[in-house]
């Protein structure tokens, strides 16, 4: 299996602090000659933060993959019933962004490509990254694997002492977990150390 014979949609939502992380890893799709379409939700797309300017973050995706982002929910509706993406990642994917795809919540433009793409059948993967992944988004973590389509990049905690209940997604383990998934399959293990 070849990855880059698959379109790729990559959401973007709001972790900051894992933004030049994802950049490494698209930049490593793009070598290898993967089609993706960027979807910002409205933070990622319009928040600055310490790590990264919105704007800078926007253009240094869309160069890497050589596509306009969608960020509003009427520019992603078409994606779905066009059948526009093979798999969709969310990364880095926050509680948040968990929390309303778990309850069916459409209100970002992530989770309205999200919902699309779901119901086309086709696999979503998820990578995790929220300071409550063993809090309160615990059950919506658990809710989400069970599942049918939705996949999970391997994460494990990222500062147990400082941040006892904060999981973040092995961002390289991104493109197994695509392979995996466009086979219908849950890379393990999905909890790493």
């Amino acid at each position: 299996m070849n990855i880059a014979d698959y379109t790729i949609g990559i959401g973007f939502t709001g972790s900051f602090c894992t933004f030049d992380k994802i950049l490494k890893e698209i930049a490593v799709l793009k070598e290898k000659g993967v089609k993706m379409l960027p979807v910002f939700s409205y933070n990622a797309a319009g928040m600055d933060n310490r790590f990264m300017e919105a704007a800078e973050f926007r253009k240094k995706v869309e160069e890497l993959t050589e596509n306009e982002g969608y960020d509003t929910i009427p520019g992603v509706e078409p994606l779905g019933p066009k059948g526009m993406m093979d798999v969709m990642v969310i990364a880095p994917c926050t509680g948040n962004t968990l929390a309303k795809l778990c309850n069916g919540i459409t209100d970002t433009p992530v989770l309205m490509a999200a919902k699309g793409h779901l119901r086309n059948g086709k696999p979503l993967v998820i990578a995790v990254s929220t300071n409550d992944a063993l809090g309160i988004n615990f059950k919506n973590i658990g809710m989400l694997m069970a599942m049918k389509n939705i996949y999970f990049v391997p994460f494990g905690q990222d500062d147990c002492v400082k941040k006892p209940n904060s999981m973040i997604a092995r961002l390289d383990r991104l493109e197994d977990t695509v392979l995996a998934a466009l086979e219908g399959k849950q890379i393990q293990p999905v909890i790493t150390a």
